[in-house]
């Protein structure tokens, strides 16, 4: 394009040259002069005029032979032309295959704008969720009007999928897994999980049914071993033997209630129990209980919480939630060390921390904790008489209060078990103060 300028100045200064010459020869130079430049005006207009003649007509057409800058223009104009051509192949191609590939997953995958209007979706959102070809650029609330997905799609973290029943069938379970992208774009994939569900039913169920049935004969036996354990006749050789029995009793017992307790948090959805709860009150029980089971050890449970606090929750629930910490603090804690339970508002909401001077957990174990049995160490749960259900519990606990569970710990330096409540839960002070007081025992 350059070399075309070029070309054109030099025209030009040549014709200029031309006409001053002609015009010092007939002596008329100025009206040569302009002569000579409407005569290079009408060749640049007619240049245009088949330029722009083509361009209107049909670009697809070989280019009129034109000359100077106009002819690399028209032709910048079908190097162009074939570029895109060839980009827009490729691209209808890449489309092409992504819309084969899309229908050929099993998944269902739907993309929204910003507004959660339909976009688009494959033949396997068809299925699953009831979509149409005429549903396009109709809100995805009219097809999944489940409150709880409502409330999904306005959260900001979507690290974990939400399950429900499908719109059109009861029977049938759906995942919804949604990813942000673009300018508030979403992208949901929609999963059949009625099978995985199905089968997590089942265990729930059995272990829910087999610790009823274990509860039972268990207290017989305990009943048993602790009237054996108290006769006079006993002879001494058996006294350590029932001794032993009536611990693993006792054992057993407290792991049945554990798995009814989490077998209960997993099956009852139903939150409307869910009532005001004074946590200062709440935690004073929990810390005469720890202090009961603390007996000899001699740990100094301190209670640090302002006055008046009240969360939206189940009372019985909370309760084995921060009883949970706190005892596990107790047992693992050496003899005669703080455990301290503070309670504090923050910008994330409402934060109950139970802090020890235990031995620590490496940072290896602390996202296992949470998980079914799980034990840093084999020994540790049947040294304490724990049962690895405590921090299972707890974690369902906070899942149905809304809230999250944090685990800090190093070894050799303590642990800190973090319960955060959402802001929503929390219910305005009943007292007037609500300065900080710490209760010891």
């Amino acid at each position: 394009m350059n070399r075309g300028i070029a070309g054109e100045v030099r025209i030009l200064g040549l014709l200029l040259l031309v006409c001053a010459v002609f015009g010092a020869v007939n002596g008329y130079p100025f009206i040569t002069m302009v002569l000579g430049l409407l005569g290079y005006l009408g060749w640049t207009l007619w240049n245009i005029s088949h330029l722009s003649r083509w361009l209107s007509n049909n670009s697809r057409q070989l280019p009129p032979d034109l000359h100077g800058i106009w002819g690399e223009i028209a032709d910048s104009i079908v190097q162009s032309q074939r570029q895109h051509r060839r980009e827009r192949a490729m691209l209808q191609t890449v489309i092409k295959r992504g819309q084969e590939t899309t229908r050929a997953i099993r998944d269902g995958i739907i993309l929204l704008n910003s507004d959660a209007e339909i976009e688009w979706f494959n033949s396997a959102a068809t299925q699953l969720v009831g979509l149409r070809n005429q549903d396009q650029g109709q809100s995805l609330f009219n097809f999944v009007r489940h409150p709880r997905f409502v409330q999904y799609m306005n959260k900001s973290d979507f690290s974990e999928p939400l399950d429900l029943p499908s719109p059109q069938n009861d029977a049938m379970r759906l995942q919804y897994q949604l990813t942000r992208f673009g300018l508030g774009d979403c992208l949901v994939v929609v999963r059949d999980v009625t099978r995985l569900y199905k089968l997590e039913q089942m265990r729930k169920d059995f272990v829910a049914n087999v610790s009823h049935e274990l509860r039972t004969p268990l207290t017989v036996l305990r009943g048993y071993v602790e009237t054996l354990g108290m006769s006079e006749e006993l002879p001494p050789k058996w006294q350590k033997p029932l001794q032993q029995m009536e611990q693993q009793s006792v054992r057993m017992s407290a792991l049945i209630q554990d798995l009814i307790e989490l077998s209960q948090l997993e099956t009852n959805e139903n939150l409307s129990t869910h009532r005001p709860v004074d946590i200062k009150l709440l935690l004073q029980t929990v810390q005469s209980d720890a202090l009961a089971l603390s007996a000899d050890s001699k740990h100094q449970v301190k209670l640090k919480c302002p006055d008046g606090i009240q969360l939206l929750g189940s009372e019985k629930e909370l309760q084995s939630a921060f009883s949970n910490l706190v005892f596990n603090a107790v047992k693992y804690s050496p003899a005669g060390t703080d455990i301290t339970i503070t309670v504090r508002n923050h910008p994330l909401g409402l934060l109950v921390a139970v802090k020890d001077k235990g031995p620590g957990i490496d940072s290896i174990h602390l996202p296992r904790l949470t998980e079914r049995f799980y034990r840093v160490n084999s020994s540790r749960n049947s040294s304490t008489g724990g049962t690895g259900l405590g921090l299972a519990i707890v974690k369902h606990v906070m899942l149905r209060h809304s809230g999250r569970l944090n685990i800090k710990s190093r070894l050799g330096k303590g642990s800190t078990f973090t319960c955060i409540f959402p802001i929503r839960k929390i219910l305005p002070a009943t007292q007037s103060t609500t300065q900080s007081t710490t209760t010891e025992p």
